[in-house]
């Protein structure tokens, strides 16, 4: 897979070089995710060598991220930084140097976590720069989830540099496993778990969480929103085929559901709608997704809505000897209002996407849908403290699309820094739907 927008390639491979007639190499940008084809790098996972000209590639080519077609590129000009000059001074040594300085702590080891990370070291080479994250901050892509099991990637694949590899290669001081607790705006502190941070500027992109629903204990349901709980869910499924219900027939639980059907799952898709993906298709594109199921092992189920989920004993029937007693396992059912009973192995719940809020509370954030930011600079209704990505809403609109965090990061990067940049504008991309049966690209109007 070539360079995602989180890592800028260096600036020889910017469009710097050039090939041996002297004209310079180009890179082109997925209006959908915002990777990046470098031409003088070009795509192993594509086929495409190094040197391949864009315009040389075939039409029906794919990004290897997302799957839209090469319609959906266009050229990209890497904002070229104005770096801080790092203090020289012989009788300071830098190290000590940070320390006094708060310098910018972020909050998420997401994608938008890690490009604010990139965007802030690429303008200043020694700004200090902690990055506070509940989970082991590895470095992935989150929309190869939904489609793993059809392109035979195993979870252990999926991460393409771990936390530490990461933090190591920007210098950033990586406190994985950390809760961030509290912020205290007037002190400038963050409290974690791991102790108190002080700030210069802090940056939230701790990104939406699954939506918790009553009906749905999670004692009882998998709710897949980041690497860790989907290498545990695929390492629960074993190699047998297993009976699963997917909850939510929007983006993530259709891709998902299509995906683990691929894979010879028997799926069973529910949803409150009539019909798959209702917000995003037509009718008639519901139909004919609707229709490139029939040859799969996926059920779909509208017009319901689940009022339990419990957990039974059921009878496992083998082939044993004669007089051999049975055995029995634990089961998932599933209630629904109109009386219907679902039993499976597992339950997945897509049921959308909310904003945690505590954070937020706790610094008297404004709120509208998510943390309310400037619509131009991203900065929250505090001094200080910005945000960018699935937690932050313009407008009372949240975007929780890959391709604008790319542009935030480096947008927010420039204020924080106090450098000249552009004002990041709302924008509408392609919409990529990976159900791999049938897939569909969406533009906008």
């Amino acid at each position: 897979m070539n360079t995602p927008a989180a890592s800028p390639p260096a600036p020889a491979a910017a469009g710097l070089q050039t090939d041996g007639s002297g004209l310079p190499w180009e890179i082109f940008i997925c209006r959908a995710c915002g990777l990046l084809y470098d031409e003088a790098r070009g795509d192993e996972d594509s086929g495409l060598a190094p040197g391949t000209r864009f315009a040389d590639i075939p039409e029906d080519w794919a990004c290897p991220l997302c799957g839209v077609t090469k319609a959906d590129f266009e050229p990209y000009v890497r904002e070229e930084p104005v770096r801080q000059a790092r203090p020289s001074s012989s009788a300071t040594p830098h190290r000590p140097a940070a320390r006094r300085d708060a310098g910018t702590v972020i909050v998420g080891a997401g994608r938008a976590g890690w490009q604010m990370a990139e965007a802030l070291r690429a303008r200043d080479a020694g700004l200090p720069i902690t990055l506070v994250t509940a989970c082991n901050g590895d470095v992935y892509d989150k929309p190869l989830l939904s489609v793993a099991l059809a392109r035979g990637l195993a979870p252990d694949r999926l991460a393409h540099e771990t936390g530490l590899q990461a933090a190591a290669r920007l210098g950033v001081r990586l406190m994985a496993h950390t809760q961030a607790v509290r912020i205290v705006p007037a002190s400038r502190q963050l409290r974690t778990s791991r102790g108190t941070l002080q700030y210069r500027h802090l940056v939230l992109a701790h990104g939406a969480q699954a939506r918790s629903l009553p009906q749905f204990p999670a004692a009882l349901c998998w709710r897949i929103n980041h690497l860790q709980a989907y290498s545990r869910f695929r390492a629960c499924l074993g190699e047998a085929a297993q009976r699963i219900a997917v909850v939510g027939a929007g983006l993530i639980g259709s891709e998902l559901a299509n995906d683990l059907a691929l894979a010879g799952h028997n799926i069973t898709l529910l949803d409150v709608a009539a019909r798959p993906l209702a917000a995003c298709l037509s009718e008639a594109q519901s139909q004919q997704l609707l229709e490139a199921w029939r040859t799969l092992p996926l059920r779909f189920v509208g017009g319901v809505q689940v009022s339990q989920v419990t957990e039974v004993q059921e009878e496992v029937q083998e082939e044993v000897q004669q007089g051999a007693a049975g055995e029995s396992r634990a089961i998932k059912q599933i209630s629904t209002h109109c009386g219907q009973l679902f039993s499976v192995d597992h339950i997945i719940v897509a049921a959308g996407l909310q904003t945690p809020h505590r954070l937020a509370d706790s610094a008297g954030l404004a709120w509208n849908n998510g943390i309310d930011v400037h619509p131009e600079t991203l900065a929250t209704s505090v001094e200080g403290i910005h945000a960018l990505g699935d937690c932050i809403a313009i407008d009372g609109q949240v975007s929780r699309f890959i391709e604008p965090i790319g542009r935030q990061a480096h947008t927010l990067a420039a204020h924080i820094l106090g450098q000249p940049a552009a004002p990041y504008r709302q924008t509408a991309v392609p919409l990529r739907i990976k159900t791999g049966s049938l897939p569909f690209t969406l533009h906008p109007a």
